[in-house]
């Protein structure tokens, strides 16, 4: 799952991000309000981390920005103002949560867990595709009655296309989404080759009805086919 931390802080930026990258989130971030509103409207993040105090805006104006775009992001306010009228008006504009500095890591990871939990229960957390079948609460892919054991990458690629049927992806895109922003200083993408390779190897050998294949020029598509 796809994070973004917006704060000017650059100690607590990184502490946050290493923490978050060790349990296995893809971790983008933004010093100010307007590095953060160029990343939120060119993608989309499971959760946001948003400092209120920010050096050239108020994170309260880019959580209205967030919902003007009508983006499902989930949002953390995270702030050194602990005051009541802070959080109302956090939660008003739609905040999912607040967390008041100095905290612990295992609290932000807690209530970034509660958030997405909350997210996923407004949805089907079961996914579908052929004979493909991705439970998202556990992380388990099943093709037919036989569990696929995945990579973490390869299982973020395949869930990234089980909710883009039919799309054509460009590999830089997906590169970005699975990988985050820090591919940009990238030669290639061997590596988004490799873990596409084996994914698909693997959904082969399961038999699955799902493949993802290569569009000459463009990136892959999700396609399905006769059993």
């Amino acid at each position: 799952m796809k994070l973004l931390i917006v704060e000017d802080d650059a100690s607590l930026r990184e502490i946050m991000c290493r923490g978050l990258r060790a349990e296995g989130y893809v971790v983008e971030t933004a010093s100010n309000f307007f590095e953060a509103e160029d990343k939120i409207a060119g993608y989309n993040y499971e959760c946001i981390m948003l400092d209120i105090m920010l050096p050239d805006g108020n994170g309260l104006n880019l959580l209205k920005h967030i919902k003007q775009l009508g983006k499902s992001d989930r949002v953390i306010i995270i702030s050194a103002r602990d005051s009541i009228d802070d959080k109302v008006e956090g939660l008003e504009l739609g905040a999912d949560d607040y967390l008041a500095k100095p905290f612990y890591m295992a609290e932000l990871l807690a209530r970034i867990k509660s958030v997405l939990r909350r997210g996923l229960a407004s949805v089907d957390s079961v996914m579908n595709a052929g004979n493909i079948s991705i439970d998202i609460s556990s992380r388990r892919v099943t093709v037919g009655d036989t569990i696929v054991p995945l990579l973490k990458k390869e299982y973020d690629i395949l869930l990234y296309f089980l909710q883009r049927p039919n799309h054509i992806v460009d590999k830089a895109v997906l590169a970005e989404a699975v990988w985050g922003d820090h591919v940009d200083s990238a030669d290639n993408f061997s590596f988004v080759y490799a873990q596409v390779k084996n994914l698909r190897k693997k959904l082969a050998e399961a038999k699955a009805t799902v493949n993802i294949k290569a569009v000459y020029g463009f990136g892959y598509k999700l396609t399905e086919e006769a059993e």
